[in-house]
């Protein structure tokens, strides 16, 4: 049954072919339309490869009744919320909805039916570099896998669009764990953005009983970054400073 209606036994034979047709078995043979048609007689199922051939284009494979039905449920989302969701918000409320389909799915539909979400304005510059300041050398070089934790912080700055303006978030993680030791958010980007979700990182891993000894932090060449301030804290705090290429961190 499909849709609530019996299909016509001509349908399911059809589809039993095209599934089949193509496939590859252990020793490397193909299964071709012929032989599967062959078979089939041999079982008393009456269908030659140009009737397959024929038929095939007349009723829809499982793919494509799984897409027109997803693409309904896409539709009602899409309108729901003002035609303002993109693909990835589409396929998180789908899933919340009980309805499961892969993101990459979901994509493809909306870029077939020429669906899209509300696409943000002006990129905002989170790394400003500060030609001026002394740059501390890259340590880091990229390798972004320690073998422990409190061997290598990765710092940065992002931004995020609020109903009463941009917000910017600096955050301190460390590279092993994965794991955000400190954040702070502001409306400006400013050196005590970032000193601030330092200390919170530092403040963190000492209440935990962490030895800080050996400790790199690495940020890109923003100018938050490569400040005095900042600069002083982390040598007061006895870990080292690197600065790599933009958006390495």
């Amino acid at each position: 049954f499909l849709r609530g209606r019996a299909r016509p036994a001509r349908a399911v034979i059809v589809d039993f072919i095209r599934e089949h047709a193509g496939r590859r078995e252990a020793d490397g043979l193909r299964w071709g339309v012929e032989p599967i048609c062959q078979v089939l007689r041999e079982h008393g199922i009456q269908i030659a490869p140009s009737t397959y051939y024929e038929w095939r284009d007349k009723f829809p494979s499982r793919r494509e009744q799984r897409d027109e039905a997803l693409l309904v449920e896409i539709r009602r989302v899409h309108q729901a919320h003002f035609g303002v969701y993109g693909a990835r918000k589409v396929w998180l409320q789908l899933n919340r909805e009980g309805i499961p389909v892969a993101r990459c799915t979901v994509e493809r539909l909306m870029r077939q039916a020429g669906l899209e979400g509300v696409r943000r304005g002006k990129v905002k510059r989170t790394t400003i570099a500060d030609p001026a300041a002394e740059r501390p050398s890259d340590l880091v070089s990229r390798r972004f896998a320690p073998l422990a934790p409190n061997r290598l912080w990765v710092a940065d700055i992002t931004y995020v669009s609020t109903w009463s303006g941009w917000v910017y978030v600096a955050f301190v993680t460390d590279a092993y764990a994965r794991r955000i030791l400190g954040w702070r958010s502001g409306t400006t980007m400013s050196t005590q953005l970032v000193l601030d979700a330092l200390e919170q990182a530092i403040w963190t891993r000492q209440r935990e009983g962490h030895d800080l000894a050996g400790l790199v932090h690495h940020s890109d060449r923003g100018s938050q970054y490569t400040s005095i301030a900042l600069s002083e804290r982390l040598s007061e705090a006895e870990i080292a400073a690197s600065v790599g290429s933009v958006g390495s961190s």
